[in-house]
Parts: structure tokens; C-alpha cells; sequence
């Protein structure tokens, strides 16, 4: 009974989203979207699409969305957004990063994706145009695959910071005290596995077409690099996430190297209390700019 009622819920939630998008102007882009699909579809095998497309999506997308974060250094306005201020970005940092990114993205990374085409093969998931899901079932996809990964990233990024192994693979990742857009893949080659095995799961559970593949690429690449920004800035659109956590959360992990384990969402830390000294930092600074302002 409890799960006929779910699926009816699901169902009428889908016909109401899927009337409501009735009404919407067509997308000016789904048609070129479409043509440059198709093209890639009867000019490239499936091997190369699922191959080296999910390679070119991974490495354009995560340098891309770090170059915003790596401009504002350069703008004196922006640095009353950056979350410690008091630690600037060096050259010297950032280019060591940028080496330890490359291997662990061509030599760790890469021959993960080589086993993209054999997972669609066995689980038989399309890649033409016609099965494509609609732009809501993406967004709730890959919502559901952030809900997974943030679950296990949360559990597995906490026993990563147990006493006796956090020096042997997570203390890699926390060499940066005060964060950066790009560093958020700077990790130890087994923390790359390890945390990053929960972006796989969701796959599992919910991948229907190539294309969710590189949506959550991309959904994922924008969360990760945004809590690792170490900006606050306003009117950021990730704030309308529900639960999300952000760059202020994330960044007081990378303070104290305590607390505030999950990647995206906010309410693990809530239901096992590790947001405690976030909590009462936040109420602290609160009462800071209060005297400030008096």
C-alpha cells in the first residue's frame, strides 16, 4: 500500500511538472543541442562518445567553473567575500595543485571513465536523441544522485579523519587550510577512489541515458568546486538547494579539520551533531558584527 502510494505521488508529480512545462516557451537551444547530438552520434562510436567524451566534459567543466573563483584573487572588491581573508592565494600553492590534478585526473580519473562504454553496454543505457529524458527528469536524477553521494561521502570522509589513517590519505587534501575552486580534487589517489566511488552509485540506481552521465559530471564538478571557492558571495543560486551547505560550511571544515563531513547537503551534520562548532562559531560572529555595528 505504502509503495503504491509513493508511485502515485511520484506519478501525479510528473504529470503536474510535465503540464506546467507544457506552457513554457520552447528552448531557442534544444534544436541546435540536438543537431550537434546527432552529429555526434553518427560520427563518433559509442566507445569514443562514452570514452573520450566523458573525459572532455570532466576536464572542461572543472577548469571552467574554477575560473571564476581564480579571477577574483585579482579583484580587490570581491576579497571582502573571501571566507578567510587573512590567507591569500600563492602562486606556489596553485601551481602544485594544478600538477596533482593533472595525474590524478589522466592516471587515477581516467582509466575509471575507460570503463564508462562497458557499463552502458552491460546495463544497456541509450544514447540517442529520441530516449533522452526530459530537463526535469535530469534535474530530479541527478538531485537523487547528489542525496546518495552526499551519504556516503559523509560517512566515508568522517573515518577518513579517524586518528590513525587521517595522516596516511585525507591530510593530502587538507594541506590547503584556506581553500580553493581547484582544489577540490587535490587528493591523496585513494581518497580519489574511496570518496569518489559515491559518485558512482547514483548512477547505478538512476542512469537511464548517457546524458545523466554528464549532467551529474557537471552538477557535481559545480558543488564541489563552489564549497571549495573560499567566496562567499551573495545571490549565489546554489543557495536555493534546499539543505545545501555551501562554501562557508565547507571552508570552516578546512579551518579547524573537524566537523562538517558531508559534501552537499547539510542535515547528516545536523542529525549527528558534527555541525556543533559551526553552530556556535556562526553565533559567535554574530555577535561580533553586532558590537562592530554598535
Amino acid at each position: 500500500m505504502a509503495m503504491n502510494d509513493s508511485a502515485n505521488i511520484l506519478n501525479s508529480a510528473y504529470l503536474a511538472v510535465e503540464y506546467i512545462d507544457s506552457f513554457l516557451p520552447d528552448n531557442p537551444l534544444q534544436q541546435p543541442f540536438k543537431n550537434a547530438w546527432n552529429y555526434m552520434l553518427d560520427n563518433y562510436t559509442k566507445f569514443q562518445i562514452a570514452t573520450w567524451g566523458s573525459l572532455l566534459v570532466h576536464e572542461v567543466s572543472y577548469f571552467l567553473l574554477c575560473v571564476p573563483g581564480f579571477i577574483f584573487q585579482f579583484i580587490p572588491y570581491m576579497q571582502k567575500y573571501k571566507i578567510q581573508q587573512d590567507k591569500p592565494e600563492t602562486w606556489e600553492k596553485q601551481w602544485k595543485c594544478f600538477k596533482t590534478l593533472l595525474f590524478n585526473h589522466f592516471f587515477i580519473q581516467l582509466p575509471l571513465i575507460c570503463g564508462t562504454y562497458y557499463f552502458t553496454e552491460y546495463f544497456n543505457i541509450p544514447y540517442g536523441w529520441e530516449e533522452m529524458p526530459r530537463w526535469y527528469v535530469l534535474v530530479a536524477q541527478c538531485f537523487g544522485c547528489a542525496v546518495i553521494e552526499d551519504a556516503w561521502h559523509y560517512f566515508l570522509h568522517r573515518l577518513l579523519h579517524h586518528k590513525r589513517i587521517y595522516k596516511y590519505i585525507h591530510k593530502v587534501h587538507h594541506e590547503f587550510v584556506s581553500p580553493f575552486g581547484m582544489q577540490a580534487e587535490y587528493a591523496h589517489p585513494l581518497e580519489t577512489l574511496i570518496l569518489g566511488a559515491g559518485f558512482f552509485i547514483g548512477i547505478i540506481v538512476f542512469c537511464n541515458h548517457v546524458v545523466l552521465l554528464w549532467a551529474w559530471v557537471i552538477c557535481r564538478l559545480m558543488e564541489t568546486i563552489d564549497v571549495h571557492s573560499g567566496y562567499d558571495v551573495p545571490l549565489n543560486p546554489l543557495h536555493l538547494v534546499p539543505f545545501y551547505a555551501g562554501a562557508r560550511f565547507h571552508d570552516f571544515h578546512h579551518m579547524n579539520f573537524i566537523g562538517n563531513y558531508a559534501s552537499t547537503f547539510t542535515w547528516w551534520d545536523r542529525i549527528f551533531g558534527t555541525d556543533s562548532q559551526f553552530i556556535a562559531y556562526q553565533e559567535k560572529e554574530k555577535k561580533k558584527q553586532c558590537i562592530t555595528k554598535k
